[in-house]
């Protein structure tokens, strides 16, 4: 479902990321982890187009997302740390919105609307404006933006920063729900700094460290033993590994626009 070859990000002499390679299949529920400046959201921005790299590809459901963006960006939902909402429209209207922006056939959109709703906990709030929803809801009607057009690849930026612990539960059991959906599942990445929630919803841990991947396996095999998540993950982080240089020449590519 989606296959990174080789991923490389840089910004002049500098190398966000070194070269990522991963594959991750239908239905899979993967943590994207690592410390700050790892180079993790780097990635998952250009994976979902918003950001080209420098070398590489990638592919999302066998769409190359340099070559076919659009193909590939119908089979991604994205939701950034900041979720990208418009506070002065109400649930509804922004949700009918987003899907005719993501090209839900108008014989559909409404439907698509109520079961992203219904899904997301939204169907008693739908009137009500998104500037005036507490922060757990915003979340929901970003999470609701990002799969309104059921999309085969979710993924997720931080989707609890800031939440008060009951709206962590909340949103969590929101996520597996999303991911184990007989009716629509999803292949879901999951960035996060809280462990907790990785091994609570998902089943296999991808760690980028210096830009490049620095673990990827199984949490069952992880914690096989008695080993904790937050062990491998301070063993993986702490690794001394040079930091990936630049090649002598090429000039710097400018940045796409969101």
């Amino acid at each position: 479902m989606i296959q990174a070859k080789g991923i490389v990000k840089r910004y002049g002499d500098f190398v966000a990321v070194g070269g990522v390679s991963f594959e991750i299949g239908a239905g899979e529920v993967v943590g994207f982890l690592g410390p700050n400046g790892a180079g993790k959201t780097t990635t998952m921005r250009i994976l979902t187009g918003f950001l080209p790299a420098s070398d590489g590809t990638a592919l999302i459901d066998g769409h190359d997302i340099f070559h076919e963006p659009l193909a590939a960006r119908r089979a991604i939902g994205y939701l950034p740390e900041t979720p990208p909402l418009y506070p002065e429209m109400d649930v509804q209207g922004y949700l009918t919105f987003v899907a005719k922006l993501k090209d839900v056939p108008r014989a559909g959109r409404k439907l698509a609307v109520e079961r992203a709703m219904e899904r997301c906990g939204l169907a008693d709030v739908r009137r009500r404006v998104i500037g005036a929803l507490s922060k757990g809801y915003r979340q929901r009607v970003g999470i609701a933006q990002a799969i309104v057009h059921e999309p085969k690849v979710l993924i997720l930026d931080e989707p609890t920063v800031g939440l008060d612990p009951i709206q962590i539960q909340e949103i969590r059991a929101l996520l597996a729900s999303l991911a184990t959906d007989a009716e629509g599942k999803h292949t879901i990445v999951l960035s996060t700094h809280i462990l907790a929630e990785v091994e609570a919803i998902c089943r296999r841990v991808i760690l980028i460290n210096n830009g490049r991947v620095a673990l990827d396996q199984p949490i069952a095999e992880i914690t096989a033993g008695g080993a904790s998540l937050m062990e491998a993950f301070t063993r993986a982080t702490q690794r001394e590994e040079p930091a990936p240089a630049a090649p002598p020449s090429e000039p710097p590519q400018a940045e796409a626009t969101p």
